[in-house]
């Protein structure tokens, strides 16, 4: 199974019956959480993309291992050692912003920080009009 997303701008990764998860983009056009996911060897890619289907289809992933709610409504997507954070927005919309490999038991403060920073960013935009091209 392959993601979409893996053209330019190309802003859902995975449409289910629950949600559409969609890669941030910053507004020079760059996608952090996608150009991570583009880098990554196919068996994590597996992984995440299992992950992302599964929040997809049933709205919601029960293992608290793998889906995190990190505060101010920051969640995190465990696979793997590879951790994607993502926020919830209106339209049934699961937006990822950032990802990192995970290197020690809790989050980077930095990578919670520019997950914070793009959500700002994504909600200023979007109800600007400008964010979707």
């Amino acid at each position: 199974m392959m993601l979409a997303g893996t053209n330019e701008k190309n802003y859902v990764a995975y449409c289910g019956a629950e949600l559409t998860i969609e890669w941030y983009y910053t507004g020079r056009g760059k996608s952090e959480a996608l150009d991570y996911f583009k880098d990554l060897p196919l068996s994590r890619k597996k992984k995440v993309a299992y992950m992302f289907e599964s929040l997809a289809q049933l709205g919601k992933i029960f293992n608290k291992e793998k889906f995190r709610n990190e505060g101010d409504q920051i969640y995190a997507i465990k696979a793997s050692e590879d951790r994607f954070l993502c926020f919830f927005f209106d339209g049934a919309k699961v937006i990822v912003t950032n990802a990192y490999a995970k290197k020690s038991a809790k989050m980077p403060p930095r990578e919670k920080q520019k997950a914070l920073k793009a959500k700002q960013d994504y909600i200023k935009r979007v109800k600007g009009g400008i964010y979707y091209e």
